[in-house]
């Protein structure tokens, strides 16, 4: 794996010798702080509306760890059990989208081993970080949410949650593909990553799963696969509002203007007194 920043954000009136805080690891790093490293210029602030929902009362304080993307950055997000699972022709097909040259495997399972193996026992053992389950939680958007979900089935006694903005079921990077109405690609590759969830997801009742998608630019494509994903966990018994929330904002966009406008909800529901 390609190296990375990874920047680590400490709450107001953080005490190293004090209280254990719980830990939300964040994709795409680069783009939650500061504006100058942001896509777009157009930084998440994601520390700020912690801290502000934390005064408030609202929210439990927590440690942030922003994991920066790289080049590799689909093929670390995708998930890797799901495409292993296609059709030899699909699989081929996705795989040599533009961000996997050659048609090169996906390194969503070496990513989250260093996410789990690595990462966050240094967190752990450097700051008052809570290592429990019940404190660790894994947030990101459109292709970041796949790999969040992705990371709390394969990692279900590591993650007490996941939240998932604009979560990118298609899979695919290649907008010609995705956007033909023609092309069944995309469908498919969202199936065998349904399928995998109906399998693999954790058990209700211990664990919290949020989603959410606008209805405009590439979010106007999300809404019949997510409500596939939420006939799931239906299905698994997951309970709407407690276990699970699946939110639409109409109007908002696949960026990161629109996922800082509603950071304060996931962050709510994951870190809730």
């Amino acid at each position: 794996m390609a190296p990375r920043k990874v920047v680590v954000w400490l709450p107001p009136g953080y005490d190293p010798q004090g209280e254990r805080y719980p830990v939300l690891y964040m994709h795409d790093g680069q783009n939650l702080f500061d504006p100058a490293t942001a896509m777009g210029g157009q930084a998440w602030e994601v520390h700020k509306r912690l801290a502000a929902l934390a005064a408030a009362g609202a929210v439990r304080p927590a440690i942030i760890v922003g994991i920066a993307s790289t080049r590799e950055r689909a093929r670390e997000y995708g998930p890797a059990q799901a495409v292993e699972a296609l059709a030899p022709e699909l699989r081929a097909a996705l795989l040599g989208d533009p961000p996997t040259p050659g048609g090169q495997p996906t390194l969503s399972e070496q990513y989250l081993r260093f996410i789990v193996d690595e990462l966050k026992p240094a967190i752990d053992a450097r700051f008052r970080a809570s290592p429990e389950r019940a404190d660790t939680f894994i947030m990101g958007s459109s292709m970041g949410g796949l790999i969040s979900l992705y990371a709390l089935a394969r990692y279900p006694e590591v993650f007490a949650g996941a939240a998932c903005l604009s979560t990118h079921w298609p899979i695919t990077t290649n907008f010609n593909m995705l956007f033909d109405k023609e092309d069944a690609r995309p469908v498919r590759y969202a199936a065998a990553y349904f399928d995998w969830l109906a399998r693999k997801l954790p058990r209700a009742g211990r664990h919290k799963l949020y989603f959410d998608h606008g209805d405009a630019t590439l979010d106007a494509l999300y809404a019949p696969y997510q409500q596939q994903v939420d006939g799931i966990l239906r299905a698994k018994g997951y309970r709407a509002g407690v276990d699970w929330i699946s939110q639409v904002f109409p109007g908002a966009d696949h960026s990161e203007v629109a996922w800082r406008e509603r950071v304060e909800v996931p962050l709510r529901f994951l870190l809730s007194r």
